[in-house]
């Protein structure tokens, strides 16, 4: 029996509020809003961080992102680089006889071959390998040769590229990773797609051309889902669609991207609801329920030992520790199958664990609030350099200076919420809950010490 066809769609900064089926068709993305009708939902699934690097590393190892050394955006210092002792979901596939694809965005490793998708099990990638780029003026890498834009709109390219690994691919089993950059900023989109959302009063200019590169985003995962279609592959191809964490929310008067998020707490860069938890949906009409719903908590690493599970496979037995576990029988409508405590936490440069840190038990959710010294960035000017000029990086290497001096004040007092009860996360009850508190502090702190010493292992990364 042939293994099922693997495509995980990860989109880039996209919350539960950019669907149109929860925003009341303001954003107008049918192809999306179908997809949910045709799949199984999960309603509390979790990133491994509220940025984009650290959620993808975990995504393609099933293991916390502050063991494999990817934890910052930062790649000019070399912050998002999966460590080369991982191994990934690419390599396992390929290993077992799947032609493997990245078509997208990349962020785990920029400016040095070792670190390149090529090299960590993807047989063929179209990419960029930074955390972000021009829609328009782009320059992305089909495998090891470089092709600068010809006008295309990026959006397109990706779902050009997708649609053609898997007609190449057709008559053997394929894992094809669609890692769109959309929405995530610079704001562009083709005017066709800004001028539906142009005229509405209620939103500013900036969501207005968000919504447009989300509807032509749409449009690509229509192309993909019909290509399936068209060459008799959607029985046996299990599709996922997801997001690396929640909605941005930045930008000032009439370039304002805050929007609505389904009134979560938070965004982008953000421990709290509204830049971890995110839409999750997955189709397989041979084996899963349409339109069902799976309300126990599933976290990204959890993905890794899930697909192995669905292609049969077992994990090596030289593999380092897994954080995630097989939750294919919670997708199927069985409880009592997943792991209930998760961790997460991010800021820049250094990890700090009283800073942006949070802790799921159960119901219960602890959250250390970040510090706003702790998460500025002062050589954020290499951001441009890194985007519109990576040969400066690739010829010169990254930079390896110590991190920008900071003086990061005392840290706040904790939060705790019961996410059964207050999932939009208003009422902290720390005080009342002591004990509760005290205790996930005690854990949140030793499982940030055995991740970061993890971490300090690493020696690869220059």
């Amino acid at each position: 029996m042939r293994r099922p066809n693997i495509i995980f769609i990860l989109v880039d900064d996209m919350g539960y509020g950019d669907f149109s089926a929860f925003n009341g068709g303001i954003s107008n993305t049918p192809t999306l809003d179908r997809l949910m009708e045709e799949s199984v939902c999960l309603t509390h699934h979790y990133t491994a961080s509220p940025v984009c690097n650290p959620s993808r590393a975990c995504l393609l190892t099933g293991r916390y992102p502050h063991r494999t050394g990817s934890i910052d955006t930062l790649e000019w210092r070399g912050l998002e680089r999966l460590a080369l002792r991982e191994t990934t979901l690419a390599q396992m596939l390929k290993a077992a006889g799947y032609a493997t694809g990245l078509v997208g965005k990349w962020h785990l490793g920029a400016f040095d071959p070792r670190y390149h998708p090529n090299q960590r099990g993807f047989d063929e990638a179209v990419c960029f390998c930074g955390g972000m780029h021009d829609y328009y003026d782009w320059r992305i890498e089909y495998n090891d040769t470089v092709k600068r834009s010809d006008g295309t709109y990026l959006t397109d390219v990706w779902t050009e590229e997708a649609v053609q690994f898997i007609e190449r691919h057709r008559n053997e089993p394929f894992f094809l990773h669609v890692t769109y950059n959309a929405p995530h900023t610079p704001l562009q989109a083709p005017q066709e797609e800004v001028e539906p959302f142009a005229g509405e009063e209620h939103l500013t200019k900036g969501v207005a051309i968000l919504y447009g590169m989300l509807r032509r985003m749409d449009a690509g995962v229509a192309r993909i889902l019909d290509t399936l279609d068209r060459l008799g592959l959607q029985e046996d191809t299990i599709v996922f669609f997801t997001s690396d964490n929640g909605p941005q929310f930045s930008g000032e008067g009439e370039m304002c991207i805050t929007r609505f998020n389904c009134q979560f707490n938070g965004a982008k860069g953000s421990v709290y609801e509204g830049g971890i938890r995110v839409p999750m949906l997955v189709r397989w009409p041979a084996v899963l329920p349409a339109g069902t719903e799976a309300d126990e908590m599933v976290h990204f690493s959890d993905w890794l030992p899930t697909i192995l599970a669905i292609a049969g496979l077992e994990l090596p037995k030289d593999s380092l520790r897994i954080d995630g576990v097989n939750v294919l029988p919670a997708l199927r409508g069985e409880r009592g199958q997943v792991e209930t405590t998760r961790y997460w936490q991010w800021n820049r440069y250094t990890p700090l664990v009283t800073c942006n840190a949070a802790m799921r038990d159960g119901d219960w959710k602890l959250v250390r609030p970040a510090i706003r010294e702790a998460m500025e960035v002062p050589d954020i000017k290499w951001l441009r350099v890194s985007m519109y000029e990576p040969e400066h990086f690739i010829e010169n290497g990254i930079i390896r200076e110590p991190d920008p001096p900071r003086e990061v004040p005392a840290p706040l007092p904790v939060e705790l919420y019961n996410i059964a009860d207050d999932p939009f996360e208003r009422q902290n009850v720390a005080d009342e809950h002591p004990g509760i508190a005290g205790r996930m502090v005690q854990e949140l702190e030793a499982w940030f010490e055995e991740v970061e010493a993890e971490r300090a292992s690493i020696s690869d990364r220059w």
